[in-house]
């Protein structure tokens, strides 16, 4: 954790502070849950140490500022130099204020505070989250197949720690059962043996079309491909993924003396995409499916239900709230989601790095989609630029129009930058291997490898 920047799910207090600590926990439950650990400044540097006792009273004090109070937990933390305090804090089905009446949400790596209709639909929308806890009518222990929860559990282990508990222990731990062990809403989608049969909404529709239109090849009423996938939620991702996969057009690039794959849409944005989809869609809506639309110059993932809570258009990358919290944790913890309220961020950034133009979001009261655009732009990034910083991508840039450069050339490119760091960026290139270094002294400079 220390080696991460605060954001959504996380924030470092250098200090005991009840004040800043009520804030970061009210903004936390309101929203995914997350983080909090003691002694540590923004920039990830350690501050002064902050004890047992310091931060027990501090938890205390906190908790008499929060309307109604926050659930929390404590969480030890390890690293080389010292242990760290944390304060674990759960999404909440309950709305929190703060003492004086600010309700707030976590924005990237600040609170903001929420507006009135922020204030009115995000407590709406915690009427979905109580319906993934609902017992499904009709459904039994029996419904859930034993293999996929032993699969889940196995995961969920290996992101977690120990197994602590028998599976119903375990299962109505995570909101799968009731404490009877009737399967909820949220167990029947993650672990049923045929879960459309209580949730027909569940599935997904994967539809493939030749050109740019709902048509047929010949222009009429028609498509290449239908599929109508269905299973436990875990095994709709992959399904939907296999069949994306089989259709799209892969090729290959070669990066230096690298060869890489070069597939139509970047995996990690169709993962990601297909993985949203079906975590956030709004199973209350019935008589709608997910649906894939695969079309010869894009794709379109529709998912049932308009954006969830306070989340808008304009702080759809900065702010993270799930509609479905357990279904959100299960898909986590199953290893589906790599980092929670992340995954958009990343999604653009493939896009981009890949040569295409950035993913298209679109909302309306009933529906959300993502369009993956197939055309490329520009020629997709080598992967050794990403280990670059800005200034060592203008360096190459002067180099490729320049055929050289010197010291002096950088200082004039990075005027506000010290010397010292910017001998330190050539070196580094050229222990990536990318520039040659030619000459000594004042007659030092540097060329692409190779030329």
């Amino acid at each position: 954790m220390i080696n991460k920047l605060p954001g959504p799910r996380l924030a470092f207090l250098p200090q005991a502070d009840a004040q800043a600590l009520a804030e970061d926990m009210v903004a936390m439950a309101n929203s995914d849950g997350g983080l909090i650990i003691f002694g540590v400044y923004e920039n990830g540097k350690f501050a002064q140490e902050v004890w047992e006792e310091e931060a027990d009273s501090a938890l205390r004090e906190a908790a008499t500022l929060c309307r109604p109070p926050v659930p929390s937990s404590w969480q030890m933390i390890e690293t080389a130099d010292r242990s760290l305090i944390g304060i674990n804090i759960a999404r909440s089905l309950d709305l929190h204020t703060l003492y004086d009446g600010r309700v707030l949400i976590r924005s990237g790596a600040q609170n903001r505070t929420l507006s009135g209709d922020e204030i009115r639909d995000l407590a709406a929308s915690r009427q979905t989250a109580e319906f993934e806890t609902k017992v499904v009518p009709g459904a039994r222990a029996e419904d859930l197949d034993p293999e996929i929860i032993e699969e889940f559990l196995d995961n969920r282990e290996v992101r977690s720690g120990a197994r602590t508990g028998t599976t119903a222990e375990l299962l109505f731990e995570i909101g799968a059962t009731d404490r009877q062990g009737n399967p909820t809403t949220a167990g029947i989608l993650l672990f049923g043996k045929n879960p459309q049969m209580f949730f027909p909404q569940s599935g997904i529709v994967f539809v493939k079309f030749p050109g740019s239109e709902a048509r047929g090849e010949d222009g009429g009423i028609g498509y290449g491909r239908r599929d109508e996938l269905s299973g436990p939620l875990a095994r709709l991702v992959a399904r939907a993924w296999n069949v994306v996969f089989e259709e799209m057009r892969v090729g290959a690039t070669v990066n230096g003396l690298e060869r890489e794959e070069l597939t139509e849409y970047p995996r990690f944005a169709v993962r990601e995409a297909l993985v949203n989809a079906v975590a956030h869609r709004d199973y209350r809506i019935q008589g709608r499916r997910i649906e894939i639309r695969m079309y010869g110059d894009r794709l379109e993932i529709i998912s049932p239900g308009g954006l969830p809570g306070y989340m808008t258009l304009d702080n759809l990358i900065d702010e993270h709230f799930s509609r479905n919290p357990r279904l959100v944790s299960g898909l986590y913890q199953w290893g589906f989601i790599e980092e929670l309220g992340l995954g958009i961020d990343r999604m653009i950034e493939e896009m981009v790095d890949a040569g295409h133009a950035p993913p298209v979001f679109s909302a309306s009261a009933h529906s959300f989609s993502v369009t993956l655009s197939n055309r490329r732009e520009r020629p997709s990034t080598p992967k050794w630029t990403r280990s670059m910083n800005e200034r060592q991508m203008q360096a190459l840039a002067f180099v490729r129009k320049n055929g050289s450069i010197t010291n002096s050339d950088y200082r004039g490119l990075c005027p506000n930058v010290s010397p010292e760091t910017l001998r330190l960026d050539l070196v580094d290139l050229v222990n990536k291997g990318l520039l040659l270094k030619i000459g000594s002294k004042k007659g030092t400079h540097y060329i692409l490898k190779g030329q």
